[in-house]
């Protein structure tokens, strides 16, 4: 007997936890990040969970054009679901993490279900190099640091999102 059940494939190109220096292979800019996110559609992601970076350095970044940059590619070129990060990064407030969500009103969308802490500061002590000087601050500040998403934080996105975009929101993940 066949099963009935349908896998459904999500794939994260970018995220923001990770820097340039962990992987040669993070997309950075734009283009490696719209040609990331095809391949990945053509390989049978139906789901494309999509982070900024600054192309300059690899930086995790709100900013609405970067997003505008990549965004209608990847939709020309796939009929992957497009799902936009609420996350960004613990070093972005809410308003920075909405931007560009609010600007794409996208038909899906990432939310973290509460604020968290998020150290991940023991990732510093494993590279001696650095491709660029922000990442080792960056992680080593993770201790002290946290994810803020408050109930009122949750209700406004609901409500700008959801109800003014009408966009729809993905399992709580880790952005």
């Amino acid at each position: 007997m066949k099963s009935a059940s349908k896998i459904i494939i999500s794939c994260a190109v970018t995220g923001s936890i990770h820097t340039p220096t962990m992987s040669p292979y993070l997309p950075l800019t734009p283009e490696q990040i719209a040609a990331e996110s095809i391949a990945a559609a053509k390989a049978g992601a139906a789901i494309i969970h999509l982070h900024a970076r600054d192309p300059v350095d690899g930086r995790p970044s709100p900013a609405p054009e970067l997003f505008m940059q990549f965004l209608p590619r990847i939709a020309e070129a796939s009929d992957a679901v497009l799902n936009i990060t609420t996350g960004g990064s613990v070093k972005m407030t809410l308003e920075e993490r909405l931007a560009a969500p609010l600007r794409a009103s996208p038909e899906m969308a990432s939310l973290n279900m509460g604020s968290m802490n998020f150290n991940i500061s023991g990732l510093a002590d494993r590279y001696e190099a650095w491709r660029f000087d922000w990442e080792r601050p960056y992680l080593q500040a993770t201790d002290n640091t946290i994810f803020r998403n408050t109930f009122r934080d949750i209700a406004l996105i609901l409500q700008r999102l959801g109800e003014g975009c009408g966009t729809r929101f993905g399992r709580c993940q880790l952005s």
